[in-house]
């Protein structure tokens, strides 16, 4: 009880603290950002290009949000890096580069193990699919991974990249998250688990379990509303903060040995 009552207190308050963009100035979701700003009002405060002659709408922040979700793993100057040569490669216009149809596809690497063959296959997945949709809001996070991101069904699977995807397009706090899917509450929404947010959850005595699976990820999220009823998402930027800053003691120790 008294380990959980710490925990508490320390989600509560890195939250508190981290859920700002000041937190966030070289992360994926600045991708997506960009376009939404584009999308409401035809300016951005990124200096990333904007694309002359062209209306950004829902369907160019899904996507962006799909690819930066995708490749958003390993170091963060990479991600970014990375995304933005996606970005290039779109010509900063995603829908149309994805109804055009025709998409880099060979085995050189876009991002670490990520070859543009699979973000090719990614885009003409996205093309059929809005083909007969208009937003990827209908999906749930299992259909998402199958028809989105070509992979078997797997329920079992904490698919770390579609929960964050989630979580950015429904919170709607209006400080970080995209807040643009309105069918879905934040209440509903799962902790995109990867294995730092899992590491802390051990930690601080959120969870016991040894896999980073879906089960572990409901039960973090479970302690989460404990935490913040109704937006237990809103803990992901405690537990993102809390292990880069155990990263970053780490680092410290490694210099001074």
């Amino acid at each position: 009880m008294e380990k959980n009552k710490r925990a508490i207190e320390i989600v509560r308050h890195l939250a508190a603290k981290c859920n700002t963009l000041e937190y966030f100035k070289s992360d994926p979701i600045i991708y997506p950002r960009h376009f939404k700003q584009l999308m409401e009002k035809g300016s951005s405060d990124y200096t990333f290009p904007i694309p002359q002659n062209y209306i950004v709408t829902l369907k160019d922040v899904e996507i962006v949000a799909v690819i930066a979700a995708h490749l958003a793993w390993g170091r963060r100057e990479m991600i970014v890096r990375d995304i933005g040569r996606a970005m290039d490669e779109m010509d900063w216009k995603p829908a149309e580069y994805i109804n055009k149809g025709c998409y880099r596809h060979d085995d050189t690497s876009l991002h670490r193990t990520i070859k543009w063959s699979e973000f090719a296959l990614i885009c003409s997945n996205l093309r059929r699919f809005y083909t007969k949709n208009s937003t990827l809001e209908i999906l749930t996070p299992d259909q998402m991974r199958v028809q989105i991101f070509g992979q078997k069904s797997n329920p079992k699977m904490a698919n770390k990249k579609i929960h964050m995807l989630r979580r950015w397009m429904v919170r709607c706090d209006g400080i970080v998250d995209l807040g643009l899917w309105h069918s879905i509450s934040p209440a509903e929404l799962i902790i995109p688990l990867d294995v730092h947010v899992h590491n802390t959850a051990l930690e601080l005595g959120i969870t016991e379990r040894k896999g980073a699976d879906y089960k572990t990820a409901e039960e973090i999220t479970e302690f989460l509303c404990s935490c913040f009823p109704n937006d237990p998402c809103l803990g992901d930027f405690a537990l993102f903060a809390y292990a880069a800053q155990k990263m970053r003691e780490k680092e410290k120790g490694k210099i001074k040995k």
